[in-house]
């Protein structure tokens, strides 16, 4: 079980500021039932397949200076800002 204190704790951790910690005791413990449903999940028996790469497989990092600013290639870009999609 969450308590007010350890919801208290992480708000301060996070610099965060909360009013009522009560609503947010029970949203924090349905997450943690959640996690608990995705530990028992029993994904053990299951098989990753990994490609394995050596370090001499890999490309070699090269630096490519480009001369002008990105930023003003932008298409959205207005003088000192770029204007973002709107979220909804």
């Amino acid at each position: 079980m969450v308590s007010k204190e350890e919801i208290e704790r992480v708000a301060k951790l996070m610099r965060i500021e909360v009013d009522d910690h009560v609503v947010h005791i029970d949203r924090v413990q349905k997450m943690i039932e959640y996690f608990d449903i995705l530990d028992k999940a029993g994904i053990e028996s299951e098989e990753l397949i990994v490609q394995e790469q050596t370090i001499e497989n890999l490309r070699e990092d090269k630096y490519v200076p480009y001369e002008e600013k990105l930023i003003e290639k932008l298409k959205n870009y207005k003088g000192t800002f770029v204007r973002a999609p709107k979220l909804i």
